[in-house]
């Protein structure tokens, strides 16, 4: 009988010590996904043919990169590197300078723009994606004088046409606060295009409902039906 006692307390201080070790005493249970953990995708659509259209009407590496920065509706700064690698060739970069330096490396490019000069004294450029954007490449298209287009364009037809970046442009550290603030304005200007959906899809400060079914007040409103006034009781009348 003491033997059997014994080994009942035996029993007992070893689901104690094993309840002890379990989650909330001192022993971190495995923490699952959040619920509403947010994504940190960073690859944001890019609209190409406004990039291809901006190069066109640009008016030089300033005015560019400022369209590019108002195609882009991500959150990142999309710096640009122009150069004429010859009096015919000239390519522009746009990339992600994540690190500040102010120089293009291969995995910051987001896409290239090569235009040419034809021996005809027409021209041609064409777009190409790179990296997360690297399925995109436009069509070749072509340049024409007396075609409406900027002076960064326009300027390659000129009679003696000097190379004006054979040393390369490149947007300095002083040009993205410029572009951060002058970018604010412009899409404060355009609320409609960056109001961004929260994680469960709506859309913040939106509110429900349909034409058919138009939305209901966030606040204020009754549960259930209003209830009328309430009737008389009916009383007794005295014998």
């Amino acid at each position: 009988m003491l033997s059997r006692s014994r080994t009942l307390i035996f029993v007992l201080i070893t689901a104690v010590i094993a309840l002890g070790a379990g989650p909330g005493c001192g022993v971190e249970a495995p923490k699952g996904k959040e619920r509403w953990a947010a994504t940190h995708d960073t690859t944001v659509d890019i609209d190409w043919d406004k990039v291809n259209t901006a190069y066109k009407e640009a008016d030089g590496p300033a005015d560019l990169e400022r369209r590019i920065n108002e195609i882009y509706e991500g959150e990142q700064l999309i710096s640009v590197s122009v150069q004429d690698l010859d009096e015919k060739t000239q390519v522009v970069t746009g990339f992600f300078d994540k690190n500040s330096d102010g120089q293009v490396a291969e995995g910051e490019k987001i896409f290239t723009i090569q235009r040419d000069l034809k021996p005809d004294g027409t021209g041609q450029y064409q777009t190409h994606g790179h990296g997360a954007y690297a399925g995109y490449a436009s069509p070749m298209m072509g340049i024409m004088t007396g075609m409406l287009m900027g002076s960064m364009m326009s300027s390659m037809f000129a009679p003696r046409y000097v190379p004006m970046y054979t040393t390369p442009y490149t947007t300095s550290s002083a040009r993205t606060a410029e572009l951060r603030n002058q970018r604010a304005g412009y899409r404060a200007q355009h609320p409609e295009r960056y109001n961004k959906s929260s994680q469960t899809g709506r859309k913040y400060g939106g509110t429900s409902g349909s034409k058919s079914q138009p939305p209901r007040a966030r606040g204020g409103s009754r549960f259930g039906v209003r209830r009328e006034a309430a009737a008389p009781r009916p009383r007794r009348l005295a014998a």
